[in-house]
């Protein structure tokens, strides 16, 4: 279980790099609820986003943001709304999932990071 925690922090953390590449201000990383955990929260001067990072080593079996189903998103929205009625904003709100695919994991040279906006309502 260690591993897989190691190798979830290295995605979010390319993810995280991504975004400030963007021009986006990183806001939290894992904001917990009841309700489940939002990867990483960020904004840029329209949006905040709510991010979900999706980490694999390939899309043969499927593509990773499949993996974000109607369930994960119920609970990424429930957290989102108690996360915005802590911390109201005048900005949008949007989903947006980050899937990186790295084939050797953390050894992976030049991960392809493929950046989904507005993912799901």
């Amino acid at each position: 279980m260690a591993r897989n925690n190691i190798v979830g922090a290295w995605g979010e953390s390319l993810a995280a790099e991504y975004l400030r590449k963007k021009r986006y201000t990183l806001v939290a990383a894992n904001y917990s609820s009841r309700f489940g955990e939002i990867d990483l929260i960020a904004h840029n001067r329209k949006y905040l986003v709510f991010v979900e990072v999706k980490l694999r080593k390939s899309a043969d079996f499927a593509a990773a943001a499949e993996f974000v189903d109607h369930k994960k998103q119920n609970r990424l929205r429930l957290t989102a709304q108690l996360y915005l009625a802590e911390n109201p904003t005048h900005l949008q709100p949007r989903f947006d999932v980050i899937e990186i695919y790295a084939p050797q994991g953390i050894r992976t040279d030049n991960p392809v990071i493929n950046h989904m906006e507005d993912a799901f309502q």
